[in-house]
């Protein structure tokens, strides 16, 4: 009786007494197969196999990531916005006060996402500036596997809500491929946009890799960010409904803070006059609280003011409420993002094992953004593309800040006071300014708060091993066959207990060849462009002046050392070029719009050599680089068309939105093109509705030639026969912005005001086919 009482024993308890499966290489097979096999099911016995589950214990894992903010904008770090849900999170957990990232997004993305540094995996820089070097291509490699594949492959439901910035945005289309979307880099869901921002009341939103629309207008009160966190909210309970014990990794990626700041009145005018002390003020009194807080050490100087930034005295009557009430808009949207994160958090608690989920919340995948320009901008593509917004063009239009028809970004001024107590901004890779980032990190199941900042020195890529440990799960040395680039990190779990942990000892970064290299408390920087003007490319990086800090005893890079210790700079000179040979940084490239107009790779699958394009009805979403090329190019657009003549209406081809694009569209029958030049309109309207019945609609587009931009002669023809003209005397050189080309209706933001999205074509598109006469 007592053997028969062990043989029970050890049956039952065989699946806890299993080996740990050999999680080194993904995928796993299935659980092994412990039953016996006879010749009939009588003398067999069934056991079922299944999928590798996480390992016991493991949490739920969930990285917040924000977009464009500065050390010193939020109130858990010392800023002048207050952030509350942000604030309760810190009082759970801890703050980290030397946290870095890449200067930019993509790259700090991918830098996240990998493991790896970001030259490393194919993103030195953004898919739109993408060359054609293996480093900056965009393109990632599949031997750096994201952290969404290693957890689904262990047992994770992974989830992807907000921005997608690791995409090509030549491989965004229905065309695929797919293997670079979310959903191809290991995560089961995404909801979210593929590009650096998106329209917030207009989103380009893909489900997985089905483009939808919103279920609301703006009017009716609709943005992205409520949207994307009703969805993470609801998938999160749907999930721990039906497998409670399965931990799930929730990579949630906001586009704010970054342009364009779209947020209603409310949350905006309860700013209003806040920052009219303007910026040196705000420095002053942020750089108080983080010293009475703790977040910079005591002796910490507050960095000198530079020549880019004016007095703020200095401005005139317009300029201060300009300025001012763009910081308000962005003020009214920061905390407007912290009251929907706050109630993802909120959420979290509710779950029935929210002890253990473990939250990272990076506060900005760079530092403030200073590409508003020197006066802000309602119009922030047009910066993008090289040219500065004029004042009075803003103050013509302030009463549209923050709603649908703007796409608003802060001055420059904004963005210095932002990074209090450092130098420089977003882009700068050189200097904190633009790579020191707050973060937070809470799980009430292994984490005691504490006041006290932790002050390791920490990166980007020591984030995927640091979750790799908390989960207990090895870095695989293969990911579906092929073997693995080793990680750049190093985990800091240890921090978590250890208040002492001193992070990494060496680091270079690289955006833009403004650079720098940190080794064992010292960083020696160099900054090479500036972010308001992307149409700078100076080279000469002999020419650049290098710069030397200690660290360890200089928290803000205030007291340079490079003439008092020449020799060290000039070995941590050598150890940058080291670096950057090790990493892939070469080669330098400082183009900033530029890069915008080197032509892309085309769409997997299109000829090349094809000067021609032909679309039919329903062919949206279509990023820029994968349409056809119409700018800087002249080209023929030819729609065949069946109508009810002056009953019809609607889009036929619309490309771009309400920064810039273009637009050829049916009204009462009438043909119209609209050229929407950075919201100067050019509008070539037919003279007649459009007969009954076939109607072929051409519209020829004779560009001037002679460089990127220059204008264009407009003939507008029905069935062979001109009905109107125009002429501009500039076109977009670079980039339409952050909408879409397509046909049969205008997805997203609205090139016009003259309609209202999507303005679907009421008749009949045989096909549209467009001529680029290259």
């Amino acid at each position: 009786m007592r053997s028969l009482i062990l043989f029970v024993f050890i049956v039952v308890a065989a699946p806890a007494l299993a080996a740990e499966p050999d999680r080194g290489k993904l995928p796993m097979e299935l659980t092994p197969f412990e039953g016996k096999i006879g010749k009939t099911y009588q003398d067999s016995e069934s056991d079922w196999q299944g999928p590798v589950p996480a390992p016991e214990g493991a949490p739920n894992i969930i990285v917040i990531l924000l977009d464009d903010v500065g050390f010193g904008q939020t109130s858990t770090f010392g800023g002048l916005i207050p952030t509350p849900a942000l604030d309760k999170l810190a009082s759970e957990g801890l703050r980290y006060n030397r946290f870095h990232t890449t200067a930019i997004c993509g790259p700090s993305r991918a830098a996240l996402l990998t493991g790896r540094n970001h030259h490393e995996c194919g993103n030195g820089f953004l898919m739109e500036w993408a060359t054609g070097f293996p480093n900056y291509s965009t393109m990632l490699p599949k031997s750096t596997a994201t952290i969404g594949q290693i957890l689904k492959d262990n047992g994770y439901n992974t989830w992807w809500f907000g921005k997608n910035h690791n995409t090509p945005d030549w491989e965004t289309t229905v065309a695929g491929p797919f293997d670079r979307w979310p959903t191809g880099m290991g995560f089961e869901y995404f909801y979210g946009f593929n590009a650096g921002e998106t329209h917030q009341y207009y989103p380009v939103i893909f489900e997985n890799t089905t483009p939808v629309e919103p279920d609301k207008t703006p009017e009716e009160g609709y943005h992205f960010m409520t949207d994307m966190t009703d969805k993470a909210i609801a998938r999160m309970r749907f999930a721990k409904s039906v497998a409670p014990e399965k931990p799930f990794f929730m990579y949630f990626a906001p586009g704010a803070m970054h342009a364009p700041h779209h947020v209603t009145a409310e949350w905006r005018e309860q700013f209003k006059g806040k920052f009219d002390m303007g910026w040196e003020d705000y420095r002053q009194q942020v750089f108080q609280r983080q010293l009475e807080m703790g977040i910079v050490p005591e002796g910490t100087k507050l960095t000198e003011k530079p020549d880019w930034v004016p007095e703020w005295d200095s401005l005139s009557d317009e300029q201060k409420k300009v300025y001012a009430a763009l910081f308000e808009n962005f003020a009214g949207y920061f905390a407007f993002t912290d009251h929907e994160v706050g109630r993802l958090l909120d959420a979290v608690k509710e779950l029935p094992d929210a002890e253990n989920t473990m939250v990272i919340y990076i506060v900005g995948d760079n530092g403030a953004s200073a590409e508003g320009g020197p006066d802000g901008t309602l119009n922030e593509i047009m910066n993008l593309n090289g040219l500065e917004t004029k004042l009075d063009d803003v103050i013509a239009n302030l009463d549209k800040l923050g709603g649908p028809e703007s796409e608003p970004h802060y001055p420059v001024g904004w963005a210095w006071a932002g990074n209090t107590p450092f130098q420089w901004c977003k882009q700068v890779a050189s200097h904190l300014g633009g790579t020191r980032n707050p973060m937070v990190i809470s799980w009430p199941a292994r984490i005691k708060h504490d006041d006290r900042p932790r002050d390791a020195f920490v990166h980007l890529v020591d984030i995927v091993p640091t979750i790799l440990e908390a989960a207990k799960v090895p870095m695989p040395t293969e990911v579906n066959g092929i073997e693995q680039k080793p990680l750049a990190g190093a985990s800091i779990y240890a921090s978590f207990t250890d208040p002492s942990f001193k992070g990494r000892d060496e680091q270079y970064f690289e955006i833009f060849t403004n650079r720098s290299i940190y080794e064992d408390g010292w960083k020696a920087n160099a900054q090479h462009t500036l972010p308001w003007r992307q149409d700078l490319a100076p080279g000469n990086w002999g020419q650049d002046r290098w710069e030397l800090y200690h660290l360890s005893e200089d928290f803000s890079e205030a007291n340079d050392l490079a003439a008092a210790m020449p020799d060290k700079l000039e070995a941590m000179k050598k150890q940058f070029q080291a670096a950057a040979e090790e990493h892939d940084v070469y080669p330098f490239d400082d183009r900033g719009a530029g890069r915008l107009a080197i032509p892309k790779p085309p769409v997997p699958g299109w000829d090349p050599d094809s000067s021609t394009y032909t679309y039919f009805a329903g062919a949206t979403r279509i990023a820029e680089p994968a349409a056809p090329p119409m700018k800087n190019n002249s080209w023929t657009l030819t729609a065949k068309l069946t109508t009810d003549g002056a009953d019809t209406e609607g889009v036929v081809m619309g490309f771009g939105g309400v920064a810039a694009g273009m637009v050829l569209y049916v009204d009462a029958g009438v043909p119209v093109f609209d050229y929407n030049y950075f919201e100067k309109h050019t509008v070539v309207r037919g003279d007649k509705p459009l007969p009954a019945g076939e109607a072929t609609v051409e519209l020829d587009f004779d560009y001037a030639g002679g460089g990127a931009g220059k204008g264009a002669d407009i003939t507008l023809k029905v069935n062979g026969q001109e009905v109107g003209s125009g002429r501009m005397h500039a076109t977009v050189a670079g980039r339409f912005g952050i909408d879409t080309f397509g046909i049969g209706e205008d997805t997203g933001q609205p090139v016009t005001t003259a309609y209202q999205t999507p303005f679907k074509f009421t008749g009949q598109i045989e096909k549209v086919t467009v001529e680029v006469k290259k």
